[in-house]
């Protein structure tokens, strides 16, 4: 599993900065994978409100958000650490919540879902200077909608009150202990699900429409994983589009190589897609499964429409009512 932490306060080793690598470290010591961006060290733009995204489905502002996007996709868990400034999150913080405008338009104007929205989950670690009851509504309420806007259930919040001091937030009697209790509830149901790999050739369409599939119907008990011997540039654009007439948004996601997928994690299934050549790498005691897909050498729209049927109904059959393999 993967848990991407955002950390916006623009002081160095800040408050909130101290909750997130307190949370972060004890998923890793459970297992977890995990990244840390410093959101004020970035190059992240305002937004323009060019409109392009609702029209188009894609943000033209060529920044550090290419990077970023991707990673929101990717985890299973997002972690928003944030001070209050005014009510809400501070300047660099609400430049990329505003860049976000993309994902929202990609969910409600294009009407295209993460395939593992049912699934991820969002929390929010903030602190605040002063005492008041409404001190965190607004940075709550922009978290909120930030985590549905990019695809993630909102499970709430650490907040702690009348902190201020650099390094205050350790001397409070609960939140560092709150952040080691969160991150185990939120990580352990996504480190017990199963690991399956879909390995390819090329990669640009049948493991990724696989691994989609898989999170969306079952990604509550399987962790998929997409590679191949020689990854392709991107995915196929009509292996996008047919997905997308199923209401599965595939942006923001890149083809990867097995040995980027083994260097994250270790298998239980591999699901061989005329490529057992390569499953010789593996352990001999993880199960390979070999999926015979049609001929997808020609990919026109008939063709990827076929190959994507096949492809969910294997899923289904084979995976989703198959707890144990």
């Amino acid at each position: 599993m993967f848990i991407l932490g955002l950390q916006g306060s623009p002081r160095k080793k800040g408050n909130t900065s101290i909750l997130l690598s307190t949370f972060l470290d004890e998923a890793e010591k459970l297992g977890a994978r995990t990244r840390s961006l410093d959101i004020v060290s970035m190059n992240i733009s305002p937004c323009l409100e060019c409109g392009v995204c609702e029209r188009e489905g894609f943000c033209p502002i060529e920044d550090d958000m290419c990077m970023i996007y991707p990673l929101l996709r990717k985890a299973d868990i997002i972690v928003l650490a944030s001070p209050v400034f005014f009510y809400g999150p501070p300047a660099q913080m609400k430049a990329l919540i505003d860049r976000c405008q993309v994902l929202w338009a990609r969910k409600y104007v294009h009407r295209l879902i993460d395939p593992g929205e049912k699934w991820r989950r969002g929390l929010l670690l903030s602190v605040g200077a002063t005492k008041g009851k409404k001190l965190f509504d607004g940075i709550c309420l922009t978290a909120k909608y930030f985590f549905d806007a990019v695809g993630v259930n909102f499970d709430g919040a650490l907040a702690y009150r009348q902190i201020e001091a650099e390094g205050e937030i350790a001397k409070h009697p609960t939140a560092l202990s709150d952040a080691r209790e969160k991150a185990g509830t939120l990580a352990r149901p996504f480190l017990e699900r199963k690991k399956i790999f879909f390995i390819s050739r090329n990669d640009d369409c049948c493991s990724q429409m696989a691994s989609a599939f898989a999170r969306y119907h079952a990604g509550n008990r399987l962790e998929p994983e997409s590679a191949a011997i020689i990854p392709a540039e991107d995915i196929n654009p009509i292996a996008r589009k047919v997905m997308a007439e199923k209401g599965i948004d595939m942006a923001f996601r890149k083809p990867g190589s097995i040995d980027e997928a083994l260097a994250n994690q270790s298998p239980e299934l591999i699901i061989s897609m005329a490529c057992k050549e390569a499953c010789r790498r593996f352990s001999p005691d993880v199960e390979i499964r070999e999926w015979n897909l049609p001929d997808a050498s020609e990919k026109t729209l008939p063709v990827m429409r076929q190959l994507r049927d096949d492809i969910e109904c294997k899923v289904k059959e084979e995976l989703w009512y198959d707890s144990g393999f």
